[in-house]
């Protein structure tokens, strides 16, 4: 490691905290009293923390991402018609075209 005084420059440091590694991040984030009223209210219904409960709801955006990055492009129209504009299905047609 280069050292320059005592010190270690910081683009040596291991990825990590002046502590050592770890395995959280803490941040602040400013709730509006009447939603934080909210959100304690709803922990204690589920008999969880405040905490558990807001990571719960960032994991759960994180996964919603990661599942619509995952699902296929869809092409227009689902169903092709030979007089386009107009489509007139049963619905055994519907059937039919769903589970051939």
């Amino acid at each position: 490691m280069i050292r320059k005084g005592s010190r270690i420059e910081p683009y040596l440091w291991p990825l990590g905290h002046k502590y050592g590694i770890l395995d959280v991040m803490r941040t602040t984030v400013d709730i509006p009293d009447p939603t934080y009223r909210q959100l304690k209210a709803r922990a204690a219904l589920r008999g969880c923390s405040v905490k558990e409960l807001i990571l719960r709801g960032v994991e759960a955006e994180l996964s919603d991402q990661i599942r619509e990055k995952s699902r296929g492009k869809v092409t227009l129209p689902l169903i092709k018609s030979k007089r386009p504009g107009r489509l007139r299905l049963s619905n055994k047609t519907i059937h039919e075209i769903l589970f051939p």
